[in-house]
């Protein structure tokens, strides 16, 4: 499909009858809200991380509530910017074409209402850790954080860095959740930041595989990958670099915080063995199933491993 061939009138409501909480069901499916699993378990995690010992359990446990439903609406928000953005360059990507607004099953304005509502249930969100807590740091970082996030789909029209710059809008969420719970704790605990750059090496290098996908479009659109910039023989060896140095950053993590024990450094080697896992498979194989397999199933595993055990090494053992 192509760009041309769009509706005259992008805006109009679609179709179906099934009126706007059918287009928000679309909407839903589209942004695949399942993939919350890359940035959800670096939250908790972090947010177990910063809880001082003498802390109550029930506020901390309201804290920890409020941050599972800002990193969903935020990356709600997030994904919907990047539909809406990116809705003209989909039409002419086979792959994309059939996603909600292109296809016109969901009307334009009917995403720019669930862009909106999703901001501005983060931002509520972030002023209750204001009211409720005295903490207004989260409401005073929370546009400058939306904006960074939403951001995401410009940096590929113009720079094949655009990959790095996903992985800190992820990388954003342990340090986020560290600051709603107990600000201080970034000052106190280095791991905090170390687990964000484990983040952001991880990401960044999942990223690269993930748009081996669209390479030869990417050209044709004068869009900027890593593998369509500089090859994918190249692209593979800096999506491998950023995943041996994101591993060498999470052994730092056990290194510099002593609350981390046997289980994390167990959990630190699953994520290298299921890493090499994922690059061999890319390299026998980049067929699009492939590729989903390496993004989604082996990247989702690495994510509640290491969340799970940190969490049950730092509160339990």
């Amino acid at each position: 499909m192509s760009v041309t061939s769009q509706p005259a009138n992008q805006f109009a409501a679609p179709n179906d009858t099934g009126g706007r909480s059918s287009a928000f069901r679309e909407l839903a499916r589209d942004i695949k809200l399942s993939h919350s699993v890359f940035a959800m378990p670096f939250a908790l995690l972090a947010a177990v991380m910063a809880r001082s010992d003498d802390a109550g359990w029930a506020p901390w446990l309201i804290k920890l509530g409020l941050v599972v439903v800002c990193m969903v609406a935020a990356r709600t928000a997030a994904m919907l910017s990047n539909r809406i953005l990116d809705r003209t360059y989909d039409a002419d990507n086979p792959r994309t074409a059939q996603r909600a607004l292109v296809s016109g099953r969901v009307a334009v304005r009917d995403a720019i209402s669930a862009l909106i509502g999703s901001s501005a249930l983060f931002l509520v969100c972030t002023a209750v850790f204001g009211f409720a807590f005295d903490n207004w740091w989260p409401l005073l970082l929370s546009m400058p954080v939306l904006f960074w996030i939403c951001a995401y789909p410009l940096l590929k029209r113009v720079t094949w860095l655009c990959h790095l710059y996903l992985g800190t809008s992820l990388a954003i969420s342990p340090l986020a959740a560290a600051i709603a719970i107990r600000p201080e704790s970034v000052f106190e605990h280095a791991s905090l930041w170390l687990l964000s750059g484990f983040v952001l090496g991880w990401v960044a290098g999942f990223d690269v595989i993930y748009a081996l996908q669209d390479v030869e479009v990417d050209r044709q659109q004068s869009l900027h990958s890593v593998p369509s910039r500089l090859g994918v023989a190249a692209a593979l060896w800096i999506s491998r670099v950023l995943h041996i140095l994101c591993v060498c950053v999470l052994a730092l993590v056990c290194l510099q915080d002593t609350r981390f024990g046997y289980p994390f450094w167990l959990a630190c080697g699953l994520v290298a063995a299921v890493l090499i896992v994922e690059h061999v498979v890319i390299r026998v194989d980049r067929t699009a199933g492939r590729i989903q397999l390496a993004f989604f199933t082996l990247n989702g595993i690495i994510s509640c491993v290491v969340g799970l055990v940190g969490i049950i090494d730092v509160t339990v053992i």
